[in-house]
């Protein structure tokens, strides 16, 4: 009885690991299908909504536009500017903040600062906004005054400066807070899987910290920083609430960071849909299939960049 056990429980377990295996199977197939499936109602949905939207009579657009271009146009830049700038704010900081936590900061530092960015990402957008009118803007506007005063040689900084504050430049700033969780945990995660070996090797060849960094954690992470990048731009593009609060929006798009008027796509829908028409409507979700596509556009070319990055690493 005792030697028959063994060969009447292996082909019990075999069977019970591949039942196992077909639920998984079947659990993340079915998954991805239920998300391509609401990526294509999305997309079917703001087309067939949205299609009129590129068509309407030239007074449906407002006193700014008399076609779908000039309407969308200024709105996509000035959506693309927004989050721009959160780019250039956020990313050296969250690359820093990451290696600083991985590599730099000992453990009874690194775990709670980890722990206090990653509780940013849990903010709502409404506080973000609500910070960003009352602190930040205010705060702020000196600040424009002065690059206005000493720096309007540079387009950027030149125009008349609003004094409330409320401008792309300060959209962009409070963006910038709002996905610096997002890049800083992604890259925290990929820069403390470098494999310590190759980190051991590089100090014992003689290298510095920061050039064991630069040899060793900077190409190994590479096509990770590269997708945190890209989700935090993500956000940004999509980003509604708290841009719509911040802005003072005039429905145009100027490449003057410290003047008042800038909009972006997303603002723009939330704050024009409760005094919506059919026509302004179908107006407005087609900006939101112009947005969609942007962001699917974006995805696509991080998704790009990882694989070829990653394909180079593995030569």
């Amino acid at each position: 009885m005792s030697a028959s056990t063994p060969t009447t429980s292996a082909p019990l377990i075999r069977r019970s690991g591949n039942v196992g295996d077909r639920v998984f199977h079947g659990l993340a197939v079915g998954s991805g299908l239920v998300i391509m499936a609401a990526l294509a109602g999305v997309f079917v949905f703001l087309l067939i909504s949205g299609l009129p939207g590129f068509s309407q009579a030239a007074d449906a657009y407002g006193p700014r536009a008399t076609n779908f271009g000039g309407y969308v146009v200024p709105l996509l830049l000035g959506t693309m500017l927004a989050a721009v700038i959160a780019l250039i704010f956020a990313v050296p900081l969250a690359w820093g903040i990451a290696l600083v936590i991985s590599h730099y900061a000992p453990k009874w530092i690194a775990a709670p600062a980890a722990y206090v960015i990653d509780l940013l990402a849990a903010v709502p957008s409404v506080v973000f906004g609500l910070w960003g009118i009352f602190v930040l803007a205010p705060k702020a506007a000196p600040i424009y005054e002065f690059l206005n005063t000493h720096f309007a040689w540079i387009p950027f900084f030149s125009g008349n400066v609003s004094q409330s504050g409320r401008v792309i430049m300060t959209a962009g700033v409070v963006l910038a807070i709002m996905i610096l969780p997002i890049i800083t945990a992604i890259t925290r995660e990929v820069f403390s899987r470098t494999p310590r070996l190759n980190q051991e090797a590089a100090l014992a060849l003689g290298a510095t910290r920061w050039e064991m960094v630069r040899l060793t954690v900077f190409p190994y992470g590479r096509s990770g920083m590269v997708s945190a990048v890209m989700l935090g731009l993500g956000r940004a593009l999509g980003e509604t609430m708290a841009v719509t609060m911040v802005l003072s929006l005039g429905g145009f798009t100027d490449f003057k960071l410290l003047i008042a008027g800038n909009s972006s796509i997303a603002a723009n829908i939330a704050s024009k849909y409760k005094e919506r028409s059919p026509e302004l409507l179908s107006i407005l979700i087609a900006t939101g299939l112009v947005l969609f596509l942007l962001t699917f556009l974006v995805n696509f070319a991080a998704r790009y960049v990882v694989t070829a990055s990653e394909r180079k690493m593995a030569r």
